[in-house]
């Protein structure tokens, strides 16, 4: 079981509908207690950062219109109240190039998003359980 302790909120910074949903319901089906929110993407996300939301944990994916990931990432670290919040790359990427910038600009840990839900499911209690970064 998830030490929930440690995160008390998350956020999803994710422009598709579908990986929302389906990240949001894992999310709650291990660990109810956490508080799940969500941003559509980077600029949609740091309007909701502004408004004295402070979450534990970030899940970021890269691409998206308007502020994309990786210009979303480098924004935050910038910013002396969010750039301790640990940032894990959630996306459909798996390039090397991706993986290296991302960790150069801040990012605890780099996460393709898996293909099945059993897979999801699986990754998420691990980092819940703090097991990957």
């Amino acid at each position: 079981m998830p030490d929930r302790s440690k995160y008390t909120s998350v956020l999803l910074i994710d422009d598709d509908i579908d990986d929302r949903m389906i990240f949001g319901e894992v999310l709650k089906e291990l660990a109810p207690d956490i508080n799940y929110h969500e941003a559509i993407n980077g600029e949609d996300a740091l309007m909701k950062l502004s408004r004295d939301f402070t979450p534990d944990l970030i899940f970021l994916d890269l691409n998206m219109p308007r502020i994309n990931g990786k210009q979303f990432l480098a924004e935050i670290r910038q910013l002396d109240h969010l750039k301790h919040i640990p940032v894990i790359i959630y996306t459909t990427s798996s390039h090397d190039s991706d993986k290296k910038e991302t960790r150069q600009l801040g990012a605890s840990y780099f996460l393709t998003k898996p293909n099945s839900l059993h897979e999801l499911t699986h990754t998420l209690s691990r980092i819940l359980q703090q097991q990957l970064f």
